[in-house]
């Protein structure tokens, strides 16, 4: 088993119920491509050390997830980057 973190920021324009379901669109992703999350840690609103995309601050989240290979991760990472919700996101393969 591969151990993984994401670190994803939410963007702070969303109302408390559209972040729940950004965060729950994106743990469905994982799991759909054969990874189990492990561990979700909600960090709260933060703000950043300098702007991204004209935001100040951002909703941070943190999942632990363990994956077979990274098929998961790869899909999670694309539909990220085309994502207007998120930010900025972080994948580390965790090294056991």
């Amino acid at each position: 088993m591969k151990h993984y973190e994401i670190m994803f920021i939410v963007r702070p324009t969303l109302g408390e119920d559209e972040v729940k379901a950004v965060v729950k669109n994106f743990e469905k992703t994982l799991t759909s491509n054969g990874a189990k999350v492990t561990e979700t840690t909600e960090m709260g609103q933060r703000e950043l050390a300098y702007e991204i995309k004209d935001f100040k601050s951002g909703y941070y989240f943190v999942f632990e997830v363990e994956s077979k290979d990274d098929a998961a991760t790869k899909e999670f990472d694309r539909l990220a980057l085309i994502s207007n919700d998120i930010i900025r996101h972080l994948i580390t393969k965790i090294e056991d």
